[in-house]
């Protein structure tokens, strides 16, 4: 539970786009709904993993601010996703893939109604109204997040009495 948590920490970390203030920050991409919007890779040797996928894919990486255990992957520009560095060994929610939908609350709905679980705590508004995550567990075990450009619906104010 730990190792999701720290998952998750890293992931809002990244996705709302804190990075270093001496880089541009990268705009995020709306790739649109059922397409992957975002991704983690997680690892035991953040420096290794760094060489290996710039090189093989022509990634740059960007520092985020405040910590030294992640980078944000940046392709052709575009802020894509997070290389961080694993606490202890890589468990299942070490890596997640981010699919855009629509509405998050409806999606996390559907999930549900398939088989699947929604992890506790999601899904929740990602800061500065970057939108909303989500993340659930498929009937197979297999976690896959959930990422919308609109934050969640809030509740109109009830009326004074």
């Amino acid at each position: 539970m730990r190792n999701m948590i720290l998952a998750i920490t890293f992931a809002l970390t990244l996705v709302t786009g804190s990075v270093d203030a001496q880089k541009k920050k990268t705009p995020k991409a709306d790739v649109g709904p059922g397409r992957i919007a975002w991704f983690d890779i997680t690892t035991t040797n953040l420096a290794q993993s760094r060489e290996f996928y710039g090189k093989l894919f022509d990634w740059e990486f960007t520092a985020l601010q405040g910590t030294d255990l992640a980078v944000e992957i940046v392709s052709r520009g575009t802020a894509i996703g997070t290389l961080r560095r694993a606490e202890g060994k890589i468990s299942s929610f070490n890596g997640v893939v981010y699919v855009q939908v629509t509405d998050i609350q409806a999606s996390c709905q559907k999930a549900k109604d398939l088989g699947g679980t929604v992890v506790p705590g999601f899904p929740f508004d990602l800061s500065d109204g970057a939108g909303a995550i989500g993340l659930v567990v498929d009937p197979a075990g297999h976690p896959v997040g959930m990422y919308s450009i609109t934050p969640l619906a809030t509740k109109a104010p009830s009326p004074p009495k």
